[in-house]
Parts: structure tokens; sequence; C-alpha cells
């Protein structure tokens, strides 16, 4: 009996360990939202933009786009794109590595929001934690609180790469080595005629 106890602990105390670790990795980064991503997310990696179908890196500030058959990191949304506004259009959370392997999935599951304009964006957050976006209109406020709410700190050191003014992101220069675009996968591994 003492010896399945004994395994027992062990057992616990190593799925304890794991869940720490994972909770440990997925840290807080809204100062790296822009203000047109939506609320209620404390750690985004990629959005999904149904109605462009592309992407955005939310860690290098860059979309990522589909190009004669690659998809390739862009400052920009694509020009065909350009007069859709990203603060009304649909965004998908999407936390996997190279979100683009399952664009097909992506299109056919998110169909429907392509025409959703009711997310509520950090930009119109009035909650505190959102301050932290560089997109956000009380983000100088938040800056000039050092990340403070009374003794609760909010994360600082957050880079302002977004400009709220307008739909074109600002990258980090240190991320991009100065490239606007960078491709991110060969023509092999396109989604096999999948699309719609």
């Amino acid at each position: 009996m003492k010896k399945v106890m004994m395994i027992l602990a062990i057992a616990f105390s190593l799925i304890g360990t794991t869940t720490t670790q994972a909770q440990a990795k997925l840290q807080v980064n809204i100062g790296n939202q822009p203000g047109w991503g939506p609320t209620g997310y404390d750690h985004v990696d990629f959005y999904y933009l149904p109605e462009l179908n592309c992407y955005y890196d939310v860690i290098r500030g860059q979309f990522i786009v589909l190009t004669n058959n690659a998809w390739i990191y862009s400052n920009n949304v694509p020009s065909r794109y350009r007069g859709i506004d990203l603060y009304r259009t649909y965004k998908v959370v999407v936390n996997n590595p190279r979100p683009y392997q399952y664009n097909a999935s992506h299109i056919r599951q998110y169909a429907r929001y392509k025409t959703d304009h009711t997310q509520v964006v950090i930009r119109n957050s009035k909650e505190y934690k959102y301050y932290q976006s560089a997109g956000h209109p009380n983000h100088n406020q938040w800056k000039g609180n050092n990340g403070q709410a009374g003794n609760n700190r909010q994360g600082q050191g957050y880079q302002n790469r977004n400009n709220s003014n307008n739909n074109t992101v600002r990258t980090n220069p240190g991320t991009t080595r100065g490239n606007t675009q960078q491709s991110v996968r060969t023509n092999d591994n396109r989604n096999n005629g999948n699309r719609r």
C-alpha cells in the first residue's frame, strides 16, 4: 500500500510540474497585441483573419500572406485587401506554430466569420490590462504608471510596435533584420488543393 501511495504521489508531482511549466511558457503578451486585436486573450501567438485569409504573427508584428503559393511575412496586408478595416474584421486566435499549415482547415472552419463585425477589440476596451497595448488610446497612461494599477504590476517592458492611426503594422527591426518579407514555406508544402 505504501508503494502505491508513493507512486501516486510521484505521479501527481510530475503532473503538477508539467502543468506549471506549460503555464510558464504562455506568458502574458497583451503589450504585443495590436489595438485591432480581440479582447479576452492574455496570450496570443497568431490571429487568423477569415475575411483576408491571412495570418498575423503577434510577436513579430507582421502579417503572413499567401503569395505565389508560398506563405511570406509582410509588414502590410495584401493590396487587394487594403480597404478592409482591421478593427472591424473578425480575428481568430491561433496558438499553434506555423498556423498556415492548417489553412485549408481554417478556411472551412471559420468561413462563417468573414462578415462578422461584432468582435470587441483592444482599442475599445475599458479594462486597464489592455492599456499596455500600444494600440490602446490610454497606452501612455499605462506607461506613465510603469504598468502598475495600485499594487498590481502589469508586465513592464513591452515594446511599442503598433501604430493605431492606420492599418500598417510597424515591426521591431531586430526581429526582421530589415527585411519586409520573408518566405516561411516552400511550394512543396501547399494546401493540396483543398481551398474553396
